[in-house]
């Protein structure tokens, strides 16, 4: 005879509480019987999940499903397809990577909260070869012994750049706080107090200093800065002059900063270098694309600065990375900073990196090659074009719930380079046809950002801006076929 222990249980819904039942007892219509973990995982239809995400996950994803159907949560069917059926939907979703490709339709082009610079795929190929197995990353295949990763960078950066020596580790911040460390620590750096700049993340320049255990030395004042102060500055504990380019805001009006060979001279007079840190930088002659003038690390080597610093992922389109080129004595300094071995890159940016840079030896076609140049050089006119052709698609896929304008917008280029720079552009408006604009205009905002490919646009004006400057016109299939795949009607 069975013990109560030993007998099945059954289990009925309603208003969401659970009653447990023995055999014989008067079940109800909602009576439902919740088949056992070991006879689920027995199920074929299960044999196919187990080979896909392994017995382990899915005999987690049946516990937990199981334990909602005890605790009387959803009211889900019981049957061992609709269970199997939503185990399934639970390890897609446990599965699916959050880190995604999306649209960027924002109007930034180089947005830091979406990965910066979008790689050309030569770099992207590089990359996928380096991490697919073993590199000679740190091994001199003509001596047979080991070698050095900035070998594979060193002389193509120094070749660009006209620098005597290079390195290059994580970030520009990083080739900050790795230079401040290796030149500077516990000394003093005179910098403008219209220069001591706050990055992204809340990340300031002075915090960086501190935590290189250099002490900063403000002078001028935020809006007029003069050689005298800097002049006024220098000591016996000086340990270099470092001018920040004010990548991310600008000062307008009364104002006054001091010439970078001026700030050289004044360095190099006191026996300590000069060191500018660019923040974006570029090697390549903007104005030439018609773009608005950014320093490059050149000019700056040419105007008398020892070391300088910028980054890998923004205006330059490569991969994240900071890069530090200038003096040869200098750079080796900061290269055998105990820091430099944790800033370091790893071999799948290098080859990205190296790619990139491979590309500005040809710059009569670094405009078609490079991504983030391409967009940032888009002609408007085509831009409207893409805009007309889109308006009746992105319309029909919103099923009458909005009426879709094509408007010319502004662009900008982001992550703190050109700041204040705009770039004419088109995109389409997307504007509630009853009231209610703003939660109407957030759910929409997020059913696109739920989308396969999500889709991130910016809420301006009453509507939903999509910026169709960074859209490739190859992607138009793709960003319409979803849009009209999804459901139609209110938002």
């Amino acid at each position: 005879m069975s013990s109560r222990r030993d007998a099945p249980r059954w289990v009925v819904y309603s208003c969401g509480k659970t009653n447990e039942h023995l055999p014989g007892m008067n079940m109800s219509s909602n009576a439902m019987r919740i088949p056992s973990v070991d006879a689920l995982l027995r199920d074929e239809s299960a044999a196919p999940l187990i080979d896909t995400y392994g017995r382990r996950a899915v005999t987690d994803a049946i516990r937990e499903d199981l334990t909602m159907l005890r605790t009387g949560a959803g009211g889900f069917d019981s049957d061992s397809i609709s269970i199997l059926g939503r185990v399934e939907g639970l390890l897609e979703d446990s599965a699916a990577p959050s880190l995604k490709r999306v649209f960027n339709l924002t109007g930034t082009v180089i947005h830091t909260n979406l990965g910066r610079a979008p790689l050309p795929e030569v770099a992207a190929d590089a990359m996928h070869e380096a991490a697919m197995g073993a590199v000679n990353l740190e091994y001199d295949l003509d001596k047979g012994r080991r070698g050095d990763r900035d070998a594979h960078l060193e002389d193509l950066i120094c070749e660009l750049t006209g620098a005597e020596a290079a390195t290059v580790v994580n970030n520009n911040a990083a080739a900050v706080l790795l230079t401040l460390s290796a030149l500077a620590r516990r000394r003093e750096v005179p910098v403008s107090r219209g220069e001591l700049i706050e990055i992204g993340g809340s990340f300031r320049m002075p915090d960086i200093m501190k935590s290189a255990g250099v002490k900063l030395v403000e002078v001028g004042t935020t809006n007029r800065t003069h050689a005298k102060d800097y002049e006024g500055a220098m000591s016996a504990r000086t340990a270099m002059i470092m001018k920040v380019h004010m990548a991310n805001y600008r000062i307008e009006g009364f104002t006054a900063e001091v010439e970078e060979k001026t700030l050289a001279d004044i360095a190099h007079r006191h026996g300590v270098p000069f060191v500018v840190d660019l923040g974006s930088g570029t090697l390549t002659d903007f104005e030439r694309l018609g773009l608005p003038h950014e320093p490059t690390p050149m000019q700056a080597l040419a105007t008398g600065a020892d070391i300088v610093t910028f980054s890998g992922d923004k205006l330059l389109g490569g991969p994240q990375a900071g890069i530090i080129c200038g003096r040869k004595d200098l750079v080796a300094k900061i290269r055998k900073n105990p820091m430099k071995r944790a800033l370091r890159l790893g071999k799948v940016s290098i080859a990205g990196l190296s790619a990139v840079l491979s590309l500005y030896r040809d710059p009569d076609r670094l405009e078609q090659r490079l991504p983030v140049l391409r967009l940032l050089t888009r002609d408007a006119v085509e831009i409207e074009a893409q805009a007309r052709r889109l308006m009746r698609p992105v319309l029909d896929a919103l099923g009458g719930a909005f009426s879709v304008q094509v408007v010319a917008c502004q662009s900008q280029v982001g992550s703190g380079a050109l700041p204040v720079e705009q770039l004419p552009s088109w995109g389409l408006a997307l504007t509630p046809s009853s009231g209610g604009r703003g939660k109407v205009l957030d759910r929409l905002a997020a059913k696109l950002r739920g989308l396969p490919k999500p889709v991130i646009g910016r809420i301006a004006d009453g509507a939903l801006l999509l910026d169709l400057r960074c859209l490739a016109p190859g992607d138009e299939q793709e960003f319409v076929e979803q849009l009209l795949s999804g459901d139609k009607g209110e938002t």
